[in-house]
């Protein structure tokens, strides 16, 4: 074996080595070409589970907002209602005040005329007790009529004072 055999030699094995290590290498690159492949695999499948979740979302929003926009419109239409209702009652208010008016001046007028009819009996009652039950004064006509306006009644005088007692009608209510 000379020296170009012996380099040759050399060679064939370092070209063998260097090919060895290449093998491996590509094989070791494989591997991970195929592990990078298996992670985009499934990455791509989360994606598009994420995608079409994402895709419901915007679904079911959008029919929120649909429903939404119905609302709001009949939320406008009942608002316009509304408006339109309170026009009317206030075009009924003033009718109403005076169908109440009308409706009541008779009773009002009524329920005074029986009161001052029950004053007059009344008064006119204590003074047939006062005059049934005392005796006939002196000034005749002074007492009675002072019993009619202010609606006493004179029943009659004390021992030590000499003075007419007045009985109030309106002593005996409380």
């Amino acid at each position: 074996m000379n020296a170009g055999q012996l380099a040759a030699l050399i060679a064939a094995i370092f070209f063998a080595l260097l090919a060895c290590v290449a093998i491996f290498v590509l094989l070791r690159l494989a591997r991970l070409m195929a592990a990078a492949t298996g992670l985009v695999t499934d990455y791509r499948a989360k994606t598009d589970h994420l995608l079409e979740q994402a895709q419901a979302a915007v679904d079911r929003t959008n029919e929120q907002l649909a429903r939404t926009d119905a609302i709001t419109a009949s939320m406008d239409q009942v608002t316009a209602n509304m408006a339109e209702l309170s026009g009317h009652v206030t075009a009924l208010t003033g009718l109403a005040r005076g169908l109440t008016s009308a409706a009541t001046a008779p009773m009002t007028g009524a329920a005074a005329f029986v009161f001052g009819l029950r004053r007059a009996t009344a008064v006119r009652r204590s003074l047939r007790v006062a005059a049934v039950a005392e005796p006939v004064p002196d000034h005749v006509g002074t007492a009675p009529a002072r019993a009619a306006i202010s609606g006493t009644a004179v029943t009659g005088s004390t021992a030590e004072t000499g003075r007419p007692t007045v009985a109030s009608r309106s002593a005996g209510r409380r």
